[in-house]
């Protein structure tokens, strides 16, 4: 891999893990609201995207990089005073880290592109539960026209 395809996989693997940061954050709210029969998905999804987060943390090492820090807090899409919020809030997090794992995917190759792939499968998926449908293309339904990377 030569340099600009270091950076660009770096880059990123830092905006996924960034993405990731966000979704532990707000699955602390969608847990704090969500109803108890889907608490234990929300617990899931936050061990889950806890796991990515640690993976892509040492990926950045890994190319020679200080991993992205979390944010003391994150600002939310929208209100969340209940449990229909708290689910919504879910597909949109997962949209949004379904759309870092997509970019992660094109800039990356082998062993970590096999990663990204899975990850933006399990964002997926994730969001189709919470959402209770899917979307033709997952990872790119939120892009702008035009957008190439």
């Amino acid at each position: 891999m030569n340099e600009a395809d270091t950076a660009g996989t770096l880059t990123a693997v830092q905006a996924a893990l960034a993405a990731v940061h966000a979704a532990v954050y707000g699955y602390g709210v969608v847990g704090a609201r969500a109803g108890a029969a889907r608490k234990a998905e929300a617990s899931a999804a936050h061990t889950a995207h806890r796991a990515r987060r640690d993976a892509l943390a040492r990926t950045a090492r890994d190319l020679g990089a200080g991993p992205a820090a979390a944010a003391a807090s994150y600002a939310l899409p929208f209100p969340v005073p209940d449990e229909a919020a708290a689910v919504r809030l879910a597909a949109v997090l997962e949209d949004r880290v379904a759309g870092a794992w997509s970019d992660l995917v094109r800039a990356s190759g082998g062993p970590l592109r096999r990663e990204a792939a899975a990850g933006l499968r399990e964002a997926a998926v994730r969001a189709v539960r919470w959402r209770g449908s899917g979307v033709a293309f997952p990872g790119l339904a939120e892009r702008a026209p035009g957008r190439t990377g």
